[in-house]
């Protein structure tokens, strides 16, 4: 049986696809999170916890209404990574979150479109006044994404807990242009 969150958008950009997390993505899903590229947001970690995350962010699409978008390529469904709008009940601000799950894709430009289209769809379909990253110092490819996406640190910026600490740093993303 395949269980599909029917009436969540699909967006396509010049080389992917951005759709809503659907079983067949936890396989790749759940490799990732197993891995130390998982380091930053929790893992590595087991089964257990892979399903619950996994889980958590279909659950956004429900409860929400929105949530992260898993990429792949136009021509291919296999998991490249997830990123979107992101908004846990006890966290301040809302959040535009990424995580490339296939290490080929690193460096390809793939999650800066996949990034950008979903920062598109948070402040133009979701007319989001503000999002932010929260982003570890010593994750540099995210530090780099977020200020490719022409983010910028917000000092001031109230900042969630992670394992009873705040998140280190805030990067702030601009409305774009024309949304």
């Amino acid at each position: 049986m395949k269980a599909y969150l029917t009436k969540s958008p699909v967006i396509e950009t010049e080389r992917l696809t951005l759709r809503a997390p659907r079983i067949g993505d936890y396989p790749a899903w759940e490799a990732f999170y197993a891995s130390d590229r998982a380091a930053f947001i929790g893992g590595p970690g087991g089964p257990g916890p892979a399903w619950r995350a996994l889980c958590h962010a279909a659950g956004m699409w429900v409860f929400l209404g929105f949530g992260s978008f898993v990429f792949c390529r136009r021509d291919d469904e296999t998991p490249l990574g997830m990123t979107g709008p992101w908004y846990p009940a006890d966290w301040p601000e809302r959040e535009l979150g990424w995580t490339v799950w296939a290490a080929e894709v690193e460096g390809t430009g793939l999650a800066f479109e996949a990034a950008c289209a979903a920062r598109d769809y948070a402040f133009g379909t979701l007319n989001w006044s503000t999002a932010v990253s929260y982003i570890d110092p010593a994750n540099a490819r995210s530090v780099a994404l977020a200020k490719r996406m022409g983010a910028t640190l917000d000092y001031d910026a109230a900042r969630p807990l992670s394992d009873g600490k705040p998140a280190p740093l805030v990067y702030r993303h601009p409305r774009p242009e024309g949304l």
